[in-house]
């Protein structure tokens, strides 16, 4: 059997273990949560370094990709230093393969209605892919990078505004402490509600499913969620405030969907190559198992 783990920088709440058959391949799938204690996840890589067939890292990219340009987060490059022989992906590939099918697969799925829209992306930069399907399918976008990751009441209205903003940031962002840069520990649970006028504002609310928790209203009545890494509690939330419909870019399994990074991890440890899938390999395993976007209707 083949293992992957993901260690996270998220609450420990969140940790779950299933075994998954992928390709006729036999994988078990463990996130591991350290609950925002850096010493204690760089130690854990390096205790599982060549006793897992892969490692991701959760809570946190290596890098950040804007297009062609990719970005180094040093601090997530501190927290695996110490690995050196198993395989480490961040989730990086499957954002810009799968999550490309988002807008198209939520047209599919719930109709034509849903063909065009206003759609908030809290951290357009850190989910590329996602961000792409929206813009190709013609929708009205405000681009939440700065308000979502650093805190400023500045919405980004256009995709041109949105590449030269975080052109110049994205460098200088990368060298940010994590606590900074993404939710960790217990601070994943708090919802300070925020920016509530472009939640209101959206037809569909899409990104990484802490930074849309974070700072959303208690009223989300009809709005659409294209997120993953979700949790029956999170679920539960998002219906007590109205959500018609959530569409998890990653398969659900054992009632729940894992991040990019697990899924990836899974698919990494299947074809066995020792190292990280390019977007050939990773687009290719998912044309065979036909992984596409789930729905979930809540409210409808």
């Amino acid at each position: 059997m083949k293992k992957a783990v993901s260690v996270s920088l998220g609450s420990s709440k969140r940790d779950k273990k299933v075994e998954i058959d992928l390709l006729g391949e036999r994988v078990s799938l463990e996130r591991r949560g350290v609950d925002g204690d850096v010493a204690k996840a760089t130690a854990l890589f390096t205790e599982l370094d060549g006793k897992v067939d892969v490692l991701s890292v959760g809570g946190i990219d290596l890098w950040v990709n804007l297009g062609a340009r990719r970005y180094r987060i040093s601090a997530a490059h501190k927290l695996v230093q110490g690995v050196k022989q198993t395989p480490i992906v961040d989730g990086g590939g499957l954002k810009n393969t799968l999550e490309k099918q988002a807008a198209p697969a939520l047209v599919a799925a719930i109709g034509p209605e849903l063909a065009s829209g206003r759609v908030l992306l809290t951290a357009a930069i850190d989910r590329f892919g996602m961000t792409m399907s929206f813009v190709n399918q013609g929708y009205d976008i405000v681009y939440g990078d700065l308000m979502f990751a650093l805190g400023l009441p500045v919405p980004l209205r256009s995709f041109n505004a949105f590449k030269i903003v975080t052109g110049l940031l994205a460098a200088p962002a990368t060298k940010l402490p994590i606590s900074v840069l993404y939710p960790t520990g217990d601070k994943q649970d708090e919802i300070i509600p925020k920016f509530g006028k472009w939640y209101q504002w959206a037809t569909v609310i899409a990104g990484d499913c802490h930074y849309i928790k974070r700072h959303m209203p208690d009223d989300l009545e009809g709005k659409v969620i294209v997120t993953n890494t979700t949790t029956p509690d999170d679920m539960t939330l998002f219906q007590q405030r109205g959500v018609t419909h959530v569409l998890t870019t990653t398969p659900v399994l054992d009632g729940r969907s894992f991040g990019t990074n697990m899924m990836e991890a899974a698919l990494t440890a299947v074809a066995d190559k020792k190292r990280p899938l390019t977007h050939d390999e990773l687009t290719e395993m998912l044309t065979q198992l036909d992984l596409t976007p789930t729905l979930h209707a809540l409210n409808n």
